[in-house]
């Protein structure tokens, strides 16, 4: 009689992180006209918005138009720009209700699954779930921090490298992408969120390979390894964590246990 349980836990783990500082710039009172600025005697502030509005440039109506003797503007109701804009270096957020506090969310639903007895050539499937969401950051990444499943002092083996499941041989392995064999499994995808969000793009997302090639699973010896990363601030991105398992007649019997702890990191 061999059973495995697989179990999934997370650790969150936060990076260095930015501080935003807003500045008070001393103004001098003889300029400050408060018909125009938001201004007291010892400070002012330029360019300020306090609300929606819209008028038309008509110098024949000087209470419902925006203009002078020499200059005419015409306005309107709305926001000029809104989203995420970003290069290699830097990024944005544009709107009216922009947050300013850098974030990462990092949700592991919950797995606590007894696969039962292992047979000797037959694959046993299971899959965990979580989600990650930056807001200004440089990305973020995700590392797994556990050994293989393990029956006391022993081990499960792995392969070196991302290999298809084989039944015949003894065999512990995961991946992140969708596949078909040994069963059809998922992989990453936006979540609906997303589509309000302004910023959800997962070809910033670079899955490591050991964990990207459909129908092929990996685990490291060591416990510890990278399973992604990514480059850019994101909305909510759903992943689907696959694993697999094969004994042979020489696996030796027992229970066989698998913690594992995921690890969310980020830079702002």
């Amino acid at each position: 009689m061999r059973s495995v349980l697989a179990r999934l836990k997370a650790l969150l783990s936060l990076g260095t992180f930015g501080v935003l500082l807003l500045l008070m710039v001393p103004h001098v009172s003889a300029s400050c006209n408060p018909n125009q600025q938001s201004c007291s005697s010892g400070y002012g502030v330029n360019e300020v918005f306090f609300g929606t509005g819209g008028a038309l440039c008509d110098p024949s109506s000087p209470s419902t138009s925006e203009h002078s003797a020499n200059y005419c503007a015409k306005t309107s109701v709305g926001e000029l720009g809104v989203g995420n804009t970003a290069s290699n270096n830097y990024q944005a957020q544009a709107g009216f209700n922009t947050d300013r506090v850098p974030s990462l969310t990092f949700i592991v639903n919950p797995l606590n699954v007894d696969l039962g007895t292992l047979t000797a050539g037959t694959t046993v499937t299971a899959t965990a779930t979580f989600s990650v969401e930056t807001y200004l950051a440089s990305g973020y990444q995700i590392m797994t921090k556990s050994p293989p499943p393990q029956n006391g002092a022993y081990t499960m083996q792995t392969s070196g490298s991302a290999t298809a499941s084989n039944s015949s041989q003894e065999q512990f392995g995961m991946n992140l992408v969708a596949n078909t064999i040994p069963a059809a499994l998922a992989g990453p995808s936006n979540d609906p969120t997303c589509q309000t969000s302004g910023f959800c793009d997962l070809s910033a997302l670079s899955i490591d390979t050991n964990y990207n090639q459909t129908n092929k699973y990996y685990y490291p010896a060591s416990g510890s390894d990278t399973l992604l990363t990514s480059g850019a601030s994101s909305g909510t991105t759903n992943f689907t964590v696959s694993y697999i398992f094969n004994t042979t007649n020489t696996t030796p019997g027992g229970t066989y246990t698998f913690d594992q702890v995921l690890v969310a990191t980020s830079t702002f």
